[in-house]
């Protein structure tokens, strides 16, 4: 946005510069650079020829835009050599805020050029020459600013769909070495491959709001603080409540991950559960199903919002596979079916991990009801809950129960 000038009165003869006629621009421009370069802007090395040509083109456009502005006519109103430059200083990796210091300390080298030696420009006042500076500065700003916000979006559109088809082609068993090569996307040998569940922030459910974009805020920031903590390195695809991320091996290890986890949920404000099987990339496609088998499981039993190993679920997953065992373990609570407040019961206990007191308080109920309860599971299954190889019974019924509970869900 071009400042517009606020002076329209008839220069002050008193105040006006003397200047002998037609500065030469490309000289100035030359000073210009010279002076970047001695007090250091420009880095501590000269710059290459190719640098330093490009960097004097675009100091002429702006002495011209200056000279244009100061002799009252009216300078275009972008500066497309400016614009083309800013282009590909960002995609060099060149700092935003050295070209901006740049463009600062080239302006005033500028000034001192054009005004305090006598002036070269004839018939212009100094209220005029601070506008006009004004005007250029937030022009350059501008410009830039748009420019390497444009190259950022762009160049994170084309970093993510890169990211997107790596991680595809890993998850889908495809090899991704060449697709990784081209995408400039590396890939590890080994991952940590994790399932997330992503539970819904409490302004989703605000009715004053517009869901979707609060959900697309939650994965924009679950995703922004993925990529600060792992420096773009983990591949993930993701999704508003969840999703699979491939982490390297070689970037963190096995304790940073609940680290990470807890991380993205203080960024997306979220308590995100997460399970997580360690592999090499050619094994990612099974660990991947095995993760979200885990994850299952993990909000099957409702258990706390961090990250599960298979170490922790070895019995429930095992228990849970298809198969004649767990259709006979699942048999064994046939006769509470007719008494839900009993098998209501035993999930509880379990979920308190067999704590009566906490079992009686979430049901509301005086802890003698919960023996009393207990005592009726074990005459009507004929598993007794005190004896120690029948209450592994009654659990390992229980978890193949839920189990075809959540597959007919």
């Amino acid at each position: 946005m071009i400042v517009e000038s606020t002076v329209h009165h008839e220069p002050d003869a008193g105040r006006l510069l003397p200047a002998p006629p037609g500065p030469d621009v490309h000289r100035l421009a030359r000073e210009v650079v010279a002076a970047l370069t001695r007090c250091g802007t420009l880095g501590t090395t000269t710059p290459d020829t190719a640098l330093r040509g490009e960097l004097t083109a675009v100091v002429r456009v702006c002495l011209r835009w200056m000279l244009q502005r100061l002799r009252g006519e009216c300078p275009p109103p972008r500066l497309d050599r400016l614009r083309s430059a800013a282009a590909g200083w960002a995609r060099d990796g060149v700092a935003i805020g050295t070209v901006l210091h740049a463009a600062h300390q080239g302006l005033k080298a500028g000034l001192e050029l054009l005004i305090p030696r006598a002036g070269q420009v004839p018939g212009t006042d100094i209220a005029t020459a601070i506008t006009a500076s004004v005007e250029l500065l937030a022009l350059i700003t501008s410009t830039v600013s748009k420019t390497y916000v444009r190259e950022l979006k762009s160049a994170t559109a084309e970093h993510h769909t890169d990211v997107h088809t790596v991680t595809s082609a890993l998850l889908g068993g495809h090899t991704a070495t060449a697709m990784a090569r081209e995408a400039s996307v590396p890939i590890a040998d080994r991952y940590f491959v994790l399932a997330l569940a992503v539970p819904a922030h409490p302004d989703e459910n605000d009715p004053r709001l517009d869901r979707q974009v609060v959900a697309r805020r939650k994965l924009r920031r679950l995703q922004s603080a993925l990529a600060t903590r792992l420096d773009r390195q983990a591949l993930p695809l993701l999704s508003v409540d969840g999703g699979t991320i491939l982490v390297p091996a070689d970037s963190c290890t096995d304790t940073e991950i609940d680290d990470l986890v807890r991380d993205l949920s203080a960024a997306t404000c979220v308590a995100i559960t997460a399970t997580v099987v360690t592999a090499d990339a050619a094994d990612i496609p099974g660990a991947t199903r095995q993760a979200h088998e885990l994850l299952d499981i993990v909000e099957q039993f409702g258990l706390e919002a961090r990250v599960h190993r298979f170490t922790e679920l070895a019995l429930e997953y095992q228990l849970t596979r298809p198969g004649a065992g767990r259709a006979r373990l699942d048999r064994l609570l046939d006769p509470l079916d007719d008494h839900r407040e009993l098998l209501h019961t035993l999930q509880t206990y379990v979920d308190t991990n067999r704590n009566r007191t906490r079992t009686a308080r979430q049901l509301n109920v005086h802890p003698n009801t919960v023996d009393y309860r207990m005592q009726r599971i074990g005459e009507l299954t004929g598993l007794d809950p005190t004896n120690t190889r029948s209450w592994w019974y009654l659990y390992s019924a229980l978890v193949a129960r839920r189990s075809r509970a959540s597959a007919i869900a």
